[in-house]
């Protein structure tokens, strides 16, 4: 993205895949694929979970918060890339590219805040399972959805005015970072520990491996958001001289592969969601030779 301006401001003038401009086209199908992919996928699971009220648990209000969070990053970057792609719209407003970066990072950190939340669901499920329902009501859902979305939004929000500011903006997103992305996977890390140590303390084979069962969904998914953001991290810390192309398709994996990624774990994993899901697409077929 290179920086231009004009009589009513700054503007800047989206690349794409530098020098592969002419295949644009080209490339915009596998985007759209994985566009299509990601909202069909996460759509299905909201409508899933909502559809049946044997789903209408904390684990699954988590996995809803996560579905719609995926939704949000992938509707964020949507319009620009295929308007690029597809009609060669190449000139971006400071304004429309500021509000692009506050829902890419409020919603990237919204996914890592919920992960963490879901990590929280599972540490009380097996460490005190006798005070789950007592300890995750209704009420205290909605507090811990409004607590991320807020604290996702609030950190990100100064963000478009320190883009002019150089240093001052290095130096307030390494905080946000460290505040965010590192503690949450601190946390998440620590629960995990928690989890480990009491999952061994069962006597019971079979309970042990019920209880890890569990997390494998979970686990899944914290490892599909966190190793493209150590991958872009390292890309931008060690390869920064390397082809622009390296760092793009770095940053597309980071901001793509876990809202298509993330159902169809959950689809696979989870068997309550696996079996509606069949249950679901099978009622439809039926419905057609009749």
């Amino acid at each position: 993205m290179l920086p231009l301006r004009n009589a009513s401001g700054p503007v800047f003038l989206l690349v794409g895949f530098p020098g592969l401009e002419m295949y644009h086209r080209w490339i915009s199908i596998p985007f759209c694929s994985i566009y299509l992919m990601a909202l069909l996928g996460n759509s299905t699971i909201l409508v899933v979970i909502r559809a049946n009220r044997s789903l209408h648990e904390p684990m699954y209000a988590f996995l809803s918060m996560l579905a719609l969070t995926d939704l949000g990053l992938s509707l964020s970057t949507l319009p620009t890339v295929l308007g690029l792609f597809w009609f060669n719209v190449r000139e971006i407003g400071f304004t429309a590219c500021a509000a692009q970066l506050f829902f890419i990072h409020t919603f990237s950190f919204m996914e890592s805040s919920m992960l963490l939340a879901m990590a929280f669901d599972r540490y009380v499920a097996i460490c005190s399972p006798l005070q789950y329902t007592r300890i995750l009501t209704n009420s205290m859902l909605v507090k811990i959805g409004l607590a991320i979305a807020v604290r996702s939004s609030a950190i990100v929000f100064p963000t478009p005015w320190l883009l002019r500011r150089y240093r001052i903006n290095s130096i307030y997103g390494l905080c946000v970072v460290l505040s965010t992305l590192v503690v949450d996977s601190l946390l998440i890390l620590l629960s995990y520990v928690k989890i480990i140590r009491t999952v061994t303390a069962i006597a019971s084979r079979e309970e042990r491996s019920k209880a890890f069962n569990t997390c494998v969904s979970h686990i899944c998914v914290v490892l599909i958001f966190f190793i493209p953001v150590i991958g872009v991290s390292m890309v931008h810390r060690f390869a920064r001289h390397s082809s622009p192309i390296v760092h793009i398709l770095m940053a597309d994996v980071y901001l793509l592969i876990p809202p298509v990624l993330n159902p169809i774990v959950y689809s696979v994993k989870t068997r309550p969601i696996r079996k509606r899901v069949l249950w679901a697409f099978g009622r439809r077929r039926a419905s057609r030779f009749h």
